[in-house]
């Protein structure tokens, strides 16, 4: 008696914890495909902002020979101009990108640019299908010369000055 309430107990328990890994599953993938940013982890509170003053947006980036904004020039969103400032540019599918691309071929979290002090560098973020700099697939922080082409997909973007 004792060894088949054992076994019961044994197979409900493994069965309640494929169901919880099914709905965990479930969950995850409904969050990817509707484009929704998964919840950020919680920072201790060492490393939680102390100010409640509001950001003051950036201040656009005034260099000669330095890229001033970013341009779409292939794919859905041709002609859209995005303002550089001070702060890194991120592209992607996700509602909180700087640029949000509807790309199919864009994930949610694609790529960055990163503003330095010779200029900007682009970064992969893990993308699923790549993100090229002219015919190069980008693997490592890589800078982003003043008219180079960065690909996404069908989306084709521009550094201009």
């Amino acid at each position: 008696m004792g060894s088949a309430l054992v076994v019961a107990v044994v197979k409900y328990g493994l069965l309640g914890l494929l169901w919880v890994f099914i709905l965990l599953a479930v969950r995850t993938i409904r969050a990817d495909l509707s484009g929704r940013p998964a919840a950020p982890p919680p920072q201790p509170k060492a490393m939680r902002p102390t100010s409640t003053k509001a950001a003051r947006p950036a201040k656009p980036v005034k260099r000669k020979g330095v890229p001033s904004k970013l341009v779409v020039t292939e794919g859905a969103l041709r002609g859209t101009t995005v303002t550089l400032a001070d702060a890194p540019v991120t592209l992607g599918r996700a509602h909180d990108s700087t640029l949000v691309l509807t790309d199919d071929y864009a994930s949610n979290r694609h790529a960055r640019l990163v503003p330095t002090d010779s200029g900007w560098t682009l970064e992969d973020l893990g993308s699923t299908n790549g993100t090229y700099l002219g015919s190069t697939k980008v693997s490592r922080p890589t800078p982003v010369p003043l008219g180079s082409v960065i690909r996404i997909g069908k989306t084709e973007i521009e550094l201009r000055a």
